[in-house]
């Protein structure tokens, strides 16, 4: 007989329960959900992270609050697969993350007091390092994309004050960097570049770039997935429009290309 899901609650507390149910009776009774392992759902845990921060860029509520879902899902899915290993269940998590927040913001739980959000920063990272975190950049994940990671390793290490005093200094370090990489890349031989050694260079201009954007207050991965997403809607505009006057691109000159791309600078992404 088929299952009836529950009514919908109105608390939070019974909209959770309503999914731990419904995910019991999935693990329970789905071909596809009772053979899915942590695993085999890591990368589709990944892609709905991505998904999740995609919508956060576009402004879209209601993409937001059905992705922040799907992400919710997962996270219960782990729970229960571990629940079944009688490894830990839900309520471990719950409490562990709730334990551990409590640890990290003694001057709200404690009697440490904080001047600004720098200073509670700069105790989480403290703390970590006393609760056994032998360094203060074992908590950046390897997996990461390297922009993001390069961002969490920069922000990481000023939390315990290892960072440029002003960012004058930081733009100053990428001038340095540029200098070094265009005197490394020379384009008017290239049979002398040393690539490997060329890369390093970009490297740390990319790096000394990312430092400045944190300095200025700006994500360098939001700021550069907002231009991806800019690109992508105006060079498909350029393409919409060669089909309509019977073009091929590769038949195109730039010259010709650049009217449709200025066209679509004028439209809103």
């Amino acid at each position: 007989m088929p299952h009836t899901p529950p009514e919908t609650k109105h608390t939070s507390s019974e909209a959770f329960d309503r999914l731990l149910q419904v995910l019991h009776t999935l693990r329970e009774e789905c071909p596809w959900d009772k053979k899915q392992t942590m695993e085999s759902l890591r990368l589709l845990t990944i892609e709905e992270m991505y998904e999740l921060t995609d919508a956060i860029l576009d402004k879209d509520t209601e993409e937001i609050k059905k992705e922040l879902g799907d992400v919710m899902m997962h996270l219960v899915f782990y729970a229960r697969i571990a629940e079944e290993q009688q490894r830990f269940d839900i309520v471990d998590v719950l409490n562990a993350v709730c334990d551990k927040l409590i640890t990290r913001h003694p001057h709200i739980y404690g009697d440490i007091q904080v001047a600004n959000a720098e200073e509670v920063k700069q105790n989480w990272e403290t703390i970590k390092l006393k609760e056994g975190n032998k360094s203060v950049l074992s908590g950046v994940p390897n997996g990461l994309p390297a922009l993001v990671k390069a961002y969490r390793i920069q922000d990481k290490v000023r939390g315990v004050g290892f960072d440029w005093e002003d960012k004058t200094q930081v733009w100053e370090k990428v001038e340095e960097e540029l200098a070094e990489f265009k005197a490394e890349f020379n384009l008017e031989n290239e049979t002398e570049v040393d690539y490997d050694k060329a890369e390093q260079e970009f490297g740390d201009l990319l790096f000394s770039l990312i430092n400045y954007a944190r300095h200025m207050g700006i994500n360098p991965e939001n700021a550069l997935s907002r231009t991806n997403k800019k690109f992508m809607f105006r060079f498909s505009h350029l393409e919409k429009r060669a089909r309509e006057n019977g073009q091929e691109l590769k038949d195109m000159t730039l010259a010709e290309m650049d009217v449709y791309w200025n066209e679509a600078k004028t439209l809103k992404s």
